[in-house]
């Protein structure tokens, strides 16, 4: 790699600025990593052995890792990250609570006639009835370095969404039901979040590094209760039951920031909206049920003297001036690549959305793809273009698995050396 220049700013100074409209003494470059596979200089050992992959606890509390990861791994790979010149964020999910009232069962039946796999089943009792849901348990092989389906039905995942054979929200009376078991942080869950924080602070405070909060789910909730389809369908067919689904969901969100905000150690408050731009849903339903959503999130980090962050990773044309409305600052992420819109212009995308920092500008495919050229042409129109805007983070949409090549990694920050 090139020699690098010594920097003048700090993590935490060079990506305020960034978030602020302020001049960085360079473009920062950020990855995430959903299992990124590293060679062994970068490696370390934790309880797991050899940690052969990086993970972040944004996923805590969301996802079942292959190779246990805690916090120390996230110090490491903060302090590994910034010897290759590459900038980070330490990050904690803020959790949400159940009603002490709920109770529930866990179960595996056979597979059913003419179905090939078993399903995981969970049974809630709430005050006001029971609720089910029922996952298909498929057992695939994701390859190593990938997260893996559970044994049981968590409330929320991922995998949950493609194998349901019932959803949690499957009819409006499931609705008042839910709101039991998608809650306001409680006495336990806040003591929980502040003992991670005093983990967090100290670390924060020596090196530098900033620290992001993920405290909102939104429609992202609605389609982990619902399923794709049958979210866009209860939206269309029971729009009042939808309507008081939303403000569970709201409420709980709120509460989730305003805790994650109201402490020193957070940096940014993050929205999460994988499953919420205009290939999910209409404009008039992001109208009336999303932009309101963010608002009131986007207030609350306010209040504390809090950024706060929204992911979006397609429809960015489209979207991205209503989020900067809402009063969204850090807009994760524009994707050249963007699937939706079948190529993005950078140039528009800068000018619809200048009061936001926008973070992204090459996509990870690209690094999949082993182009080097494309890696450089990447990296240098997304730095002409965005880079002057003194609003703009480099970094790979959205995350780097374990199907990328580390020599896509390197390319990737020699590039970014050369043109930043």
């Amino acid at each position: 790699m090139p020699k690098r220049e010594e920097s003048r700013m700090t993590t935490m100074e060079r990506i305020a600025a960034a978030w602020e409209g302020r001049k960085p003494d360079h473009v920062p470059l950020t990855i995430w990593c959903f299992g990124l596979p590293v060679p062994p200089p970068l490696r370390w050992r934790n309880q797991g052995g050899d940690v052969r992959f990086w993970y972040t606890l944004r996923m805590e509390h969301l996802h079942t890792l292959p190779f246990p990861w805690g916090i120390q791994d996230d110090f490491n790979r903060a302090i590994a990250w910034r010897g290759m010149g590459v900038d980070d964020m330490l990050e904690v999910s803020v959790p949400w609570s159940c009603d002490p009232s709920v109770r529930w069962t866990d179960s595996r039946q056979p597979p059913r006639e003419g179905e090939q796999y078993p399903v995981l089943v969970r049974e809630y009792q709430t005050p006001r009835g029971k609720l089910r849901h029922e996952v298909r348990q498929t057992g695939e092989e994701q390859g190593e370095g990938w997260v893996v389906q559970p044994d049981t039905v968590p409330l929320i995942e991922d995998f949950n969404i493609p194998r349901a054979v019932h959803h949690v929200v499957s009819e409006p009376g499931d609705v008042p039901r839910l709101s039991f078991c998608y809650r306001p942080p409680d006495a336990a869950a806040r003591a929980w979040f502040t003992r991670r924080m005093e983990q967090i602070r100290p670390f924060r405070n020596r090196e530098g590094v900033p620290v992001q909060a993920w405290a909102g789910f939104g429609m992202d909730a609605v389609v982990w209760f619902c399923g794709t389809e049958g979210a866009i369908l209860f939206s269309l067919d029971h729009p009042r039951e939808f309507q008081e689904l939303f403000e569970t969901i709201t409420e709980t969100d709120r509460a989730r920031v305003e805790l994650a905000a109201g402490d020193p150690g957070v940096d940014l408050v993050v929205e999460r909206g994988w499953y919420s731009s205009t290939n999910f849903w209409s404009p008039e339903i992001l109208d009336t049920f999303l932009f309101p959503h963010v608002r009131v999130l986007a207030a609350a980090a306010h209040r504390h003297g809090k950024k706060f962050a929204y992911v979006m990773t397609t429809g960015v044309e489209v979207l991205g001036p209503r989020l900067a409305e809402a009063g969204v600052d850090v807009l994760y992420f524009v994707d050249p690549l963007d699937p939706v819109q079948k190529g993005l212009s950078l140039e528009k995308v800068r000018d619809l959305t200048g009061s936001m920092t926008l973070v992204g500008g090459i996509s990870a495919i690209t690094l999949g793809s082993r182009d080097a050229g494309a890696i450089d042409r990447a990296v240098k129109h997304a730095l002409d273009v965005l880079g002057p805007t003194n609003r703009f983070i480099l970094q790979p949409v959205d995350a780097l698995f374990p199907d990328t090549p580390w020599e896509s990694v390197r390319r990737l920050i020699e590039a970014w050396e050369r043109a930043r």
